[in-house]
């Protein structure tokens, strides 16, 4: 850890990016392009104070739910009335990163929001075992194995990742999910991100560890 890390400052950054993904799922309507929505959640990050992005801000429409945080989405890509997006940030707000994402719906389709809500669920569930003492290699072997039990396959491709001090490479990197060890409270991002087996759509959640 870095001389400036402070475990209160970053729960706060929490917030403050849980209200930010909050504010900018609640602007986006049926219509919107991704890139209108990433106009929007600049616009709620100025409101908010915030002091830099660290990540790239994704937010995904559809089919583009699909998408690894490093692929890039297919164009102009415009939300529908019963359709899916996810929204993943990395705000810096006072010196602390704030690494949240969640997946909301339009419409009433069941199975968007049961996808949406299956990615809550089991992160709930995996972060529930952690608090027993697992290693992070345990639980994304478990996740894989409780999202086919649910109807879902999990994506490898979000691994989790250390967050604590800002910034938080520089100090330690490394995956989540390579973890041989119970990782600490506050200082890991679990990530779930998930797929439909046969819609083209998927789901992501993703929260600090914490007790």
């Amino acid at each position: 850890m870095g001389e400036s890390f402070d475990a209160a400052a970053l729960l706060q950054a929490r917030q403050r990016s849980r209200q930010a993904v909050e504010r900018i799922a609640a602007g986006i309507r049926p219509g919107m392009r991704e890139s209108d929505a990433e106009r929007l959640a600049a616009e709620v990050f100025a409101e908010l104070g915030f002091e830099r992005i660290w990540h790239p801000t994704h937010i995904r429409f559809g089919r583009n739910t699909l998408k690894l945080y490093k692929e890039a989405s297919e164009p102009d890509v415009v939300l529908g009335e019963d359709d899916l997006f996810f929204i993943d940030i990395g705000p810096v707000w006072a010196g602390h990163e704030g690494d949240y994402g969640d997946t909301f719906c339009t419409g009433d389709a069941p199975a968007l929001h049961s996808i949406a809500a299956a990615a809550r669920t089991l992160f709930d569930q995996i972060a529930a075992v952690w608090r027993t003492g697992a290693s992070g290699r345990e639980l994304y072997h478990l996740a894989e194995q409780r999202a086919l039990a649910a109807g879902y396959v999990l994506n490898l491709g979000a691994p989790g990742h250390r967050l604590g001090d800002f910034p938080h490479a520089v100090h330690k990197g490394g995956k989540l999910a390579a973890a041989e060890f119970s990782p600490a409270p506050g200082l890991w991002v679990l990530e779930i991100q998930i797929r439909h087996p046969s819609l083209p759509i998927g789901a992501f959640f993703e929260d600090l560890l914490l007790p």
